[in-house]
């Protein structure tokens, strides 16, 4: 049962490592199963390590049932456990809804962060499929901060060309 829960324990701190240290840790994975399409991703072993530790801890504490059935029952919790969590991880990467798209800038307004001079590039704060991106942006004339600004136009993925807004 020791075997078990340390299993279980395992999973959880694997998990748990996969949050804080943001992806470092699937980098060692990526050569085990890059093509596989996320099967051998951190989350799946560890939801599958998991549920095979505690399951079998949980089979042999109750039951009494010997190693073979509570590994048994730990493998068969622990792959429907990485299952559910694959899928839910391709769900969440192709969930199906198009990327936004610079071009969807194009007249929209947002404000100038640093102020564009005559002959330079200046940043200005705009919305993207409602999330702010901070973009360089370029002007026919200076812009001082603060002012709201039209996107006339995209110069690059990560530049624009802008006008203050007339009122």
């Amino acid at each position: 049962m020791v075997w078990f829960l340390g299993l279980g324990i395992i999973g959880v701190a694997l998990l748990a490592l996969s949050l804080v240290l943001d992806g470092v840790l699937e980098g060692v994975l990526d050569g085990l199963g890059g093509g596989l399409d996320g099967v051998l991703s951190l989350p799946v072993i560890a939801g599958f390590l998991s549920a095979l530790g505690f399951t079998g801890a949980i089979v042999t504490g109750t039951t009494g049932a010997g190693t073979g059935v509570a590994t048994g029952a730990g493998a068969v919790a622990g792959g429907a456990v990485g299952w559910v969590a694959w899928r839910f991880g391709r769900a969440l990467l192709h969930d199906g809804a198009p990327a936004p798209r610079g071009e969807d800038l194009t007249g929209t307004s947002g404000s100038v962060i640093t102020a564009i001079p005559a002959d330079g590039y200046g940043e200005v704060l705009l919305h993207l499929a409602g999330q702010p991106v901070k973009y360089a942006a370029r002007a026919a004339s200076p812009v001082a901060r603060g002012t709201e600004v039209w996107v006339e136009s995209l110069l690059s993925a990560t530049s624009v060309t802008v006008r203050p807004v007339e009122r």
